[in-house]
């Protein structure tokens, strides 16, 4: 053992010595230092003769474990299911449906009413709400021109049948 070494292992003995009545450290950490320190004054005086590696009781520290600790945990852990539905829908205001779980298509091409589709929009979220019933709405109006125009060729076809008939 070296001269560095035997100064340092007194200088810690003495330091926990003269540290042990002040220091905030609990008692048992203090007495395991002073246990330490003085085993390796009576090693070091022991096997003066035999050259060592010097001081492997201070230069050993205990070796944290690798990983995550182990912490108990009360909480279950739930499992997640992957589905995904996607709704489209036309200008005319014609709306489908799929749904598929993970990889696996489990309804496709199911056609829903607009009405259902706005519903469905205001439960979920209003930031979904507001889109989805402005594109109903334009297909409303959309439809409501159609009929418009249907019924002045209805009223067109009614004058031409009555001249017919006349």
């Amino acid at each position: 053992m070296t001269v560095d070494a035997l100064t340092r292992t007194d200088a810690v003995s003495e330091e926990a010595a003269t540290e042990a009545p002040v220091d905030s450290t609990p008692q048992a950490e203090t007495t395991s230092e002073t246990t330490e320190a003085k085993t390796e004054t009576s090693e070091s005086s022991d096997s003066s003769e035999t050259p060592e590696a010097p001081a492997e009781g201070a230069a050993e520290s205990p070796k944290p474990k690798r990983g995550r600790p182990k912490v108990a945990t009360t909480a279950k852990k739930t499992r997640t299911v992957e589905l995904t539905l996607t709704v489209t829908g036309t200008a005319d205001g014609e709306w489908q449906a799929e749904l598929k779980n993970g990889a696996k298509w489990v309804a496709k091409g199911l056609e829903i009413p607009a009405a259902a589709v706005s519903r469905a929009a205001k439960e979920l979220h209003a930031d979904l709400s507001g889109p989805i019933d402005e594109v109903i709405n334009a297909a409303r109006e959309l439809q409501a021109a159609k009929v418009a125009q249907l019924e002045a060729e209805l009223e067109k076809a009614k004058l031409a049948l009555a001249e017919l008939d006349a």
